[in-house]
């Protein structure tokens, strides 16, 4: 692929299954009309985007993400990231081991933020203020090149099949549960149903719509055979046939599309300080 200058800036896509780099825009100026379209387009396109020594403030961020949508707010009984005793999340949520921060230093397996709500954020944007040496990438997955990349007898066995993924803020920390769901232990919360062929409201394509490792369930078929699909499903998506893995640097703004990607952290040294900021757009029911 090669590079694309449009009015006011140019779009690099990168030699991976998804993204691309982001080169010209300042994120705290004003975009104009053409630049909002144009880089809308480019997400629907690459799913990430990358921009490149950004020096901004939470407000920035904040003004900056909200052109593209109005900021993700759970219900208040169903826990996210950041969900404080009454269920309230900030506009802007620290992404950080540092005090006051979330997620620590710990491996975080592929996942597609808030998919155990009703109504799961539709993208995110992740500002880096400080990284480390070792450690601390975040990988991609294509979810539609993992859709697209399946044989026709799996696109029809699947296509019309349901998801629920149950709430990992429910748990206990250090709880372990079952990646699928166990009938003989209790569920903890509501579980919502959502596609788990997924059909982007604004690019019409196709993705695979699950986490590698939250506990969930396909209500149409029973356990076993349910259980077996999932696995098989997870060890076909999250292949390095379908990522990009970000080395951040300080000043980097990652943006995703939550309905086409998920997400993975590497761990990283306790002593070494990671801190981004994040912001999550709101979406619709997905179909």
């Amino acid at each position: 692929m090669s590079t694309t200058t449009t009015q006011s800036f140019t779009i690099t896509p990168l030699r991976y299954a998804l993204g691309a780099i982001i080169s010209g825009i300042d994120m705290n100026r004003p975009l104009t009309h053409t630049q909002w379209k144009q880089l809308q387009a480019a997400s629907n396109q690459y799913h990430v985007l990358i921009f490149q020594g950004q020096s901004l403030s939470d407000q920035s961020l904040f003004d900056f993400a909200t052109y593209f949508g109005d900021v993700f707010i759970p219900p208040a009984d169903v826990p996210v990231l950041a969900s404080d005793a009454q269920g309230n999340v900030p506009s802007v949520v620290p992404v950080s081991n540092k005090q006051g921060g979330h997620t620590g230093n710990v491996e975080l397996h592929p996942h597609i933020d808030h998919l155990w709500t009703p109504r799961p954020s539709k993208a995110s944007f992740l500002y880096a203020v400080q990284v480390t040496q070792d450690g601390g990438q975040t990988t991609w997955y294509n979810l539609q090149k993992a859709w697209e990349a399946l044989d026709t007898k799996t696109k029809k066995q699947i296509a019309a099949l349901s998801l629920v993924t149950y709430n990992p803020f429910l748990n206990e920390p250090g709880e372990q549960r079952p990646l699928y769901r166990d009938n003989n232990i209790p569920t903890k919360g509501k579980g919502y149903e959502h596609p788990l062929v997924l059909t982007h409201p604004e690019s019409g394509r196709s993705s695979l719509y699950l986490s590698a490792d939250t506990e969930v369930e396909i209500p149409e078929l029973d356990n076993e055979a349910g259980k077996a699909l999932i696995e098989r499903l997870r060890v076909h998506t999250f292949s390095s046939e379908f990522a990009y893995q970000h080395q951040w640097q300080v000043g980097d703004v990652v943006w995703w599309d939550n309905r086409s990607t998920a997400h993975a952290r590497s761990p990283f040294p306790s002593e070494q300080i990671r801190d981004l900021r994040r912001v999550s757009l709101a979406g619709s029911r997905p179909v």
